[in-house]
This record gives structure tokens, C-alpha cells and sequence, in this order.
């Protein structure tokens, strides 16, 4: 099939008259308490007669607000969009005293608040086939919940999925580290601190990035940052980065049990996703479609045209079939 992408060439220009006008007409914004009472924010929109129901589950440090070309280009081409920030990320609330640490307890209350999402915000507006598309750390609450309930979505797109990272240390030296970085929170008396070499947001000048290639992208994502500060992350803390191995070791052991539709995509350029431990994953998944995209950096889905039109076009055919 044909479909109709935005362009990076005259992209800043595609945001002014017609993605932001978009987004302040067509788009529906809210919130929900997740548990805990953690303030859980999302956007929502839908095209007449969509060909089905799109729920995107982005990756760390993201929001919804970064989404919104994906999510135009989503609309145009016919699918109804649902999106949620992540508790502790976005616009959504945080769990500990520093609203830049990278912080969860358990990948199980990501996998609750899009639970919750699904059944109470898209369930009743849903129209057509329910369809999960995933990115990076969005992918291992993805699969995640496809273990919890494998009946929830009919089809399962995972972008560099977050089922291994880099640098990929051998278990008992993570495990070391993480203990002693615990150990050190406790000794604090603080609930949460950085893991070793974490430290606050820092805006990468594009030539240093190693997300995408496509460098009007990039300024626009540093750009919406600087603007929205709220939304400004820093990097991972000891319990975070706890809760994401015990996440990626489920999804290993249980990868098998992963029967809904999907299609997986390998970024081959991936810095950030240990890409050796992911295919191997990926590789269990009983009804899996594997494709390795050539040269793409870890976000594939704000890539170069070159490489992002391939792989939307190859996730628009998948969720349309």
C-alpha cells in the first residue's frame, strides 16, 4: 500500500502549519491516577472511520509531546492514536524527590498503568483491530503485557526493543553495582539516587547523538525539551536500572510464551540496545516477524526519511494486513 510521510526537509516549517494546528484541533488530552495515586497523562486521537486502534508505548525520558509527527503521520494515514507518558517520565507525576532521576520501582507498574489505560481511556472509543506499537524501554513494557494478558492486542509492533542493553556487563558485576548503589541509597537515607555515571539532563549537540540520523529531527526533539523543561529526564538510578534487569530476565525466560502477532524491529546501528541479546530474544517469540533495518541508529522511528519511511511503511503494512 501507499502511505504519506512527513518530511525532515521542511520539517520545522510542517510543525507550524499543519502538526501543531492538528495537534490543537484533532487531538484529546487527559490524565488518570495510576497506582499509587501517580497522575498518568495521555493524548488521543481519531480519523473518521479508522482502519484500527494504534497504542503507543514510548521509550524512557520520552513523552507524548515528542510523538507528535508520528502521531500525525499515524492520523493521515488512518489509525486511531492512543499514547501515555510513563509514571515518572513526561508529563506525567514522579515517585521520588528529584523529578529528573530515572526512577521505577517495578516494570510491573508500567504494565498496570497500561492496563489501565487500554480497558478504561481506548477500549470504549476503539474501532477495529487493538494494535500496540512499542519503542526501546516502551517495548519491554510491551512485551510485558502481552505476558500479563495475551489477549489484549491483536498485533504487536516492538521498534528497538529494550530486551538487552549496553553496556551489556556480565551479571555479577551488574548485580554488584546495583547493590552497592542501593546500599549507598540507604546509608543516604534517600529513596532513590543515579546509578554510577548517571547524572542530570544534558542536551547533546547533535554532532555527539547516537539516536538518529536525521539532524532536523534531533534539533526539534532538543528544541521541545528546552522549551518544555517539565518534561527534561536525566539518567537511570540503581532502582531503575534493578527493576529493568529483573524485566529483561522475564522476558527472556518467558519470550516463548509471547503468542500475539508481532513485528520486531532491529535497528542495526543500535548504540544504546544490546542488540546480540535482543535478537536472541527475539528469535523465541512463537509469532514473530524479525526485521533488522539496516544502518538505523537506536530510534528508528524519528530516523532519516531514508530509513524511517522504509520502516513505517513496513509497520503501517503490517498493522493494515
Amino acid at each position: 500500500m501507499s502511505w504519506t510521510f512527513t518530511s525532515e526537509q521542511d520539517l520545522a516549517s510542517t510543525f507550524a502549519t499543519e502538526i501543531n494546528p492538528f495537534w490543537q484541533t484533532s487531538v484529546t488530552l487527559g490524565e488518570f491516577v495510576g497506582k499509587d495515586n501517580i497522575d498518568v497523562h495521555y493524548a488521543w486521537c481519531i480519523p473518521e472511520n479508522p482502519k484500527s486502534t494504534v497504542v503507543i508505548s514510548s521509550g524512557r525520558i520520552e513523552s507524548y509531546l515528542k510523538y507528535k509527527e508520528l502521531i500525525f503521520d499515524l492520523y493521515q494515514n488512518g489509525f486511531a492514536v492512543f499514547i501515555l507518558d510513563h509514571r515518572g517520565q513526561g508529563l506525567s507525576g514522579r515517585m521520588t524527590h528529584d523529578p529528573q532521576h530515572g526512577y521505577v520501582a517495578d516494570f510491573a507498574d508500567y504494565v498496570d498503568d497500561l492496563i489501565t489505560f487500554v480497558n478504561d481511556i481506548v477500549k470504549p472509543r476503539q474501532q477495529g483491530e487493538l494494535q500496540l506499537l512499542c519503542h526501546s524501554m516502551g517495548g519491554a513494557i510491551g512485551a510485558l503485557t502481552l505476558l500479563r494478558d495475551p489477549s489484549l492486542f491483536d498485533k504487536a509492533v516492538l521498534a528497538s526493543p529494550m530486551f538487552g542493553i549496553k553496556p551489556a556487563l556480565p551479571n555479577w558485576l551488574a548485580n554488584s553495582l546495583i547493590k552497592v548503589g542501593l546500599s549507598i541509597n540507604k546509608m543516604k537515607k534517600r529513596e532513590s539516587g543515579y546509578f554510577f555515571g548517571q547524572t542530570p539532563y544534558i542536551a547533546f549537540p547533535y554532532a555527539l547523538n547516537k539516536l538518529t540520523h536525521s539532524k532536523n529531527r534531533y534539533s526539534l526533539f532538543r528544541q521541545l525539551y528546552d522549551e518544555e523543561r517539565q518534561i527534561q529526564l536525566g539518567g537511570v538510578t540503581t532502582e531503575w536500572l534493578r527493576a529493568a534487569q529483573a524485566a529483561m530476565n522475564t522476558i527472556e525466560l518467558n519470550a516463548a510464551a509471547i503468542t500475539t502477532r508481532s513485528l520486531i524491529l532491529s535497528a542495526d546501528g543500535d548504540s544504546i540496545i544490546e542488540n546480540k541479546r535482543q535478537r536472541r530474544v527475539a528469535a523465541k517469540f512463537p509469532n514473530a516477524q524479525v526485521e533488522i533495518i539496516p544502518v538505523a541508529y537506536h530510534e528508528v522511528l524519528t530516523e532519516s526519511d531514508d530509513i524511517r519511511d522504509a520502516a513505517l511503511s513496513t509497520v503501517f503494512d503490517f498493522l493494515s494486513a
